[in-house]
């Protein structure tokens, strides 16, 4: 092999690592992303259903049913 073909070999090689270097960065923040969402739809979810128990007795109590 000689030094021309060594050398391409090697600039493919490192574009290929910056490359995936690059993959790897935008897999995590989307993962992150992905994450936040989930904890946000959880917070949702959990808080939001005590809201409504909370608005449905403070409706219920308005109307005279409670």
């Amino acid at each position: 092999m000689n030094d021309d073909s060594q050398l391409q070999q090697n600039i493919r090689r490192t574009a290929g690592q910056h490359a995936l270097k690059k993959i790897h960065a935008i897999v995590e923040q989307e993962n992150k992303n992905d994450a936040d969402s989930a904890r946000t739809l959880r917070w949702f979810l959990r808080y939001g259903f005590a809201a409504l128990l909370i608005l449905a007795a403070i409706v219920a109590h308005l109307m005279g049913v409670y």
